[in-house]
């Protein structure tokens, strides 16, 4: 949705907090990507999906669709604003050196969010 949207034309600032940061962990020593050893999210195993988030990408990218990978450098190349929660970064224990480095992290929280979006901004949570 960021990735159209910004296609388009349209501001996009995603916004992670919570367990979506550890999707933008630093890439292990070995090079794979930091969100690859995300678990999946709690809907898709109950929807009998298993694995983590690198075997759910390999479907994707097997099937024609975008991976993650692709998607996150594609709303970067594109301007996508980057916020990363400071409270969710305490709330899960994650210091901001673990993340990765090549993308233009902006530190807030959600009043920081609102701020940016203004009146005019709208807000899709998923």
């Amino acid at each position: 949705m960021a990735a159209a949207a910004l296609a388009l034309s349209q501001p996009v600032v995603l916004f992670f907090t919570n367990a979506a940061l550890l999707t933008l962990r630093a890439p292990a020593p070995d090079g794979k990507p930091g969100w690859a050893t995300s678990p999946l999210a709690p809907e898709l195993a109950a929807a009998g999906i298993a694995g983590d988030a690198a075997s759910w990408d390999a479907g994707l990218t097997a099937r024609g669709a975008a991976g993650f990978e692709d998607l996150i450098e594609a709303c970067r190349d594109l301007g996508a604003r980057f916020m990363i929660c400071d409270m969710g970064l305490r709330a899960i224990g994650l210091e901001r050196g673990a993340l990765r480095d090549d993308l233009p992290f902006e530190e807030g929280g959600l009043v920081s969010l609102y701020r940016i979006l203004g009146d005019a901004g709208r807000l899709v949570v998923i």
